[in-house]
């Protein structure tokens, strides 16, 4: 009996692990200016000047291992805003291009 009252806080345990794991949020971020975004945006993504992304990124989303995908006009910003975030420590970091390359990756018109 004591080993069945042990099994089943461990496999509850294993299980709220890699149910955590496979659905992870993936996060997706404008980095260009107030303006720009303001012009033409994805609805639902934050807006995040790559001038101050780690110190955004930090507050909203502590967790080093989220998948963030960054983009931009051109993908020049989104790169800058992913050094400085690799260099923070976080891991998956994706570099999606641009707006419309956002968009063609989600399947968003």
């Amino acid at each position: 009996m004591k080993i069945k009252a042990l099994i089943l806080p461990a496999l509850l345990m294993i299980t709220t692990l890699f149910s955590s794991f496979s659905f992870a949020e993936k996060v997706w971020i404008d980095v260009r200016t107030l303006v720009e975004n303001q012009k033409d945006n994805i609805k639902g993504d934050l807006r995040i000047s790559h001038s101050n992304i780690v110190r955004e990124v930090r507050t909203l989303y502590p967790d080093i291992n989220t998948e963030f995908y960054l983009y931009d006009n051109t993908g020049g910003r989104s790169d800058i805003a992913i050094s400085a975030l690799d260099q923070a420590g976080y891991k998956n970091l994706h570099n999606a291009g641009s707006i419309e390359e956002a968009r063609e990756q989600r399947g968003i018109k």
